[in-house]
C-alpha cells in the first residue's frame, strides 16, 4: 500500500481556538477531507521534549492522513514555563472532550477518534489513553457536555518517551560520558526538569512503570515505531513497555524502520523510510477505526 494509493480526497485546513487560559488562546490546526463521512478522527501531539514545538510539526503525516479519508486535529498545550505535568495532559483530555462533542459537524464520531503522538507527544498520547479517567487531567469542565469522556479506539506512538524516569537517567549518563551524544543529554536534561520538576513525578506519570506496577488502565490498540538508528529514545524502554502491555493484555503493533534516527519523517517527510512510516500510520488507523 502506498500514500499514492490512498490519496483520496480534498483537504481543507484551518486554526481553530478550542480552549483558553486567561488571554492565551489555545489552537487546534484541523485537517478535513471533503465529504460526508464518518470519517476516522485522529487527535495529533507534537513532540519537543514537553517544553518546544507546535501544532504545526507532523503536517507531513497529517496531511497524508487527511487525504486518506481522516480527520486530524493537530493540538497546541501549554508547555513550560506555562504549566509543568499535568498541565499539558489536562489541556490535552479538554481537546479530545471538546473534538468529540463536535463530532458531527466535523464528520465524524464519538467512537471512531484515536491519538497519535510524537517523541513527548507520545507520551503524552500513551498516558491519557492508558488513564483516560484520571481526575487531574479531566480537571477542565466542559461546558454543556459533561458526559463526554476522552476514552480512544486506538493510539499511534512515533518513537515516544515511554518511560520519562528512564530517558532522564540515560540522557544523563550521555553528558556524563562525553561521547558524540553528549549534546542531546545537554540538550533535553533541562526540558525534563522544567516539565516534570521532580523524578517522583516522572516515575508517577510513566507509561512503563505504570505497567510494571501493575495499575489497572485501559488499553487500546497501539501502533508502536521507531528508527533503529534512534539515539533519543532507549531501546531497552521501548522493549520492556511492549513485553509489559502485551503480558497485560493489550495488543501492540511493533515496526523498526531500518538506519533512521528519531524525528526522521519531520526532518525528511519524502525519503523512503517516512513514506512507509506514513503508509503504516495510515493502514493501523482505517483498520482499527474501521
Amino acid at each position: 500500500m502506498t500514500t499514492d494509493v490512498l490519496t483520496r480526497y480534498e483537504i481543507d485546513v484551518e486554526d481553530v481556538e478550542y480552549l483558553r487560559h486567561g488571554s492565551k488562546p489555545l489552537l487546534a490546526r484541523l485537517f478535513k477531507p471533503r465529504g460526508a463521512g464518518p470519517f476516522p478522527m485522529i487527535i495529533d501531539l507534537h513532540g519537543g521534549a514537553w517544553c518546544r514545538g507546535d501544532r504545526t510539526d507532523d503536517t507531513a503525516t497529517n496531511e497524508a492522513l487527511a487525504r486518506s479519508g481522516v480527520v486530524v486535529a493537530a493540538l497546541d498545550f501549554r508547555m513550560p514555563p506555562d504549566a509543568p505535568y499535568p498541565g499539558s495532559l489536562a489541556d490535552i483530555h479538554y481537546g479530545i472532550r471538546w473534538l468529540k462533542a463536535r463530532a458531527g459537524e466535523l464528520h465524524t464520531r464519538q467512537d471512531k477518534v484515536g491519538l497519535m503522538g510524537i517523541s513527548s507527544g507520545g507520551h503524552q498520547a500513551m498516558l491519557l489513553a492508558m488513564r483516560p479517567g484520571d481526575p487531574r487531567y479531566s480537571a477542565l469542565p466542559l461546558s454543556g457536555n459533561a458526559s463526554v469522556d476522552a476514552t480512544v479506539r486506538c493510539v499511534v506512538l512515533c518513537w515516544p518517551v515511554i518511560d520519562p524516569l528512564g530517558r532522564y537517567n540515560y540522557a544523563k549518563n550521555l553528558q556524563a560520558g562525553g561521547g558524540p551524544n553528549a549534546e542531546f543529554g545537554a540538550r533535553v536534561i533541562p526540558s525534563h526538569d522544567q516539565y516534570w520538576q521532580t523524578e517522583a513525578a516522572m516515575t508517577e506519570g510513566n507509561p512503563a512503570m505504570a505497567l510494571e506496577r501493575g495499575e489497572r488502565v485501559q488499553m487500546p490498540p497501539v501502533l508502536y515505531l521507531q528508527g533503529t538508528a534512534d539515539v533519543a529514545h532507549p531501546r531497552p524502554n521501548l522493549d520492556r513497555f511492549v513485553a509489559a502491555y502485551r503480558k497485560a493484555g493489550g495488543r501492540l503493533d511493533l515496526k523498526f524502520f531500518e538506519g533512521v534516527g528519531e524525528a526522521f519523517v519531520k526532518k525528511d517527510p519524502g525519503s523512503p523510510a517516512s513514506l512507509e512510516c506514513i503508509d503504516t500510520v495510515i493502514e493501523f488507523v482505517h483498520r482499527e477505526m474501521r
